[in-house]
């Protein structure tokens, strides 16, 4: 397994000599969407077996030249994070418990047989970048996605892990995840297919992961849903989580209750609705939970909210379920007062409209 050697590292800044003209930046971020325009930028580091982190720079976005060998082509050794950059109404920058994701991605780099970066060097990486592109950065409701990555980049076709790999970050800026904006979503519940399993590497945050959803995805899509739930891969009966996302319960008496980690993604956005809630004197759950027990409850009225909550959607209501055989609605369809509040005051706290009394809060100068 590669090891990791923290040496010293200064950023060294390329700006790109052909920046994006002030007129087509305010057309892009007027646009909103997700995902499909980018900043001027990109953030890159490289790792040699022997010679360890080197090469930092913040340089022009530009395509990777790769061999045809490279062995994120053929062997998927690769990790990613996602994390938003926010813009207060004072014109301040700040991240949302950067130091988490920097953890995550270790713990997803030692799990894929990866170097792991040092901490601090992440999160330096990430503010270089937003310091760079920072007109990129939406005010409003908007956020500057930034999506910090590795992947093995050296051409070798024998299965070991790789020598060479190179860290990046890019970044885009945002609107709603979803096509529907906040309003409730319809999700999918996959019986064919699985996500993750017991010693497998659903706890990472791996590409292939991904890769293996979308099936199940392009299901939900067929059947006018926006999002896919797994369920565990043994009996084809416990909820796990959604294609992207971490999963929330709301019972009548306001107690919520969450999948428990082990073969899902540990999201930030998880551990820091349970403990709001947690603080707010609402009791938090984390158990197993099938689903027709989920059904039953819902029939019942036991159930009565469910939202899906991660970095791209923040906090989504559930407000329909469709499965091959029938539907349910979840209470009267719409968001639920526990999950509008959970949702009103995380978006508050990360954007740095509510006092920071955790530290979680991470202003860039």
């Amino acid at each position: 397994m590669p090891t990791a050697t923290a040496n010293a590292l200064t950023f060294t800044l390329h700006p790109t000599d052909t920046p994006t003209a002030e007129a087509e930046r305010a057309a892009i971020l007027a646009q909103g969407g997700f995902g499909t325009a980018f900043t001027d930028h990109m953030v890159t580091i490289d790792w040699r077996e022997g010679k360890g982190w080197h090469d930092a720079q913040v340089r022009k976005r530009a395509p990777f030249q790769l061999d045809p060998a490279a062995a994120v082509l053929h062997y998927a050794q690769e990790i990613f994070e996602g994390l938003k950059a926010y813009r207060g109404a004072d014109g301040s920058i700040t991240l949302f418990r950067p130091d988490q994701n920097a953890k995550r991605f270790n713990a997803s780099a030692t799990r894929m047989a990866m170097p792991t970066l040092p901490e601090h060097v992440f999160v330096e990486a990430i503010e270089a970048l937003v310091r760079v592109d920072r007109d990129w950065v939406p005010g409003g409701d908007g956020s500057l996605y930034l999506r910090p990555f590795m992947f093995a980049a050296e051409p070798f076709l024998g299965v070991r892990p790789a020598h060479h790999f190179i860290f990046s970050v890019i970044a885009s800026p945002v609107g709603n995840y979803f096509k529907s904006g906040p309003k409730p979503v319809k999700v999918w519940v996959s019986r064919e297919y699985t996500r993750a399993a017991k010693g497998g590497t659903g706890a990472a945050k791996c590409g292939g992961n991904y890769a293996a959803s979308l099936v199940a995805q392009a299901q939900a899509y067929e059947n006018g849903c926006e999002q896919v739930i797994f369920l565990d891969a043994a009996e084809h009966r416990w909820i796990e989580e959604l294609g992207g996302m971490n999963i929330f319960f709301v019972r009548k008496d306001g107690s919520l209750f969450t999948t428990p980690l082990g073969t899902i993604l540990p999201g930030i956005t998880r551990a820091s609705l349970i403990e709001l809630a947690r603080d707010k004197g609402i009791q938090v759950e984390e158990r197993r939970y099938a689903f027709d027990e989920w059904q039953a409850d819902v029939a019942r009225g036991e159930v009565t909210e469910a939202f899906a909550c991660g970095t791209a959607a923040v906090v989504a209501a559930i407000g329909e379920v469709q499965f091959d055989g029938g539907s349910f609605t979840i209470g009267n369809g719409e968001t639920g007062p526990v999950t509008q509040a959970l949702r009103q005051e995380l978006t508050a706290l990360q954007r740095n409209q509510l006092p920071d009394t955790r530290g979680w809060v991470h202003k860039i100068a």
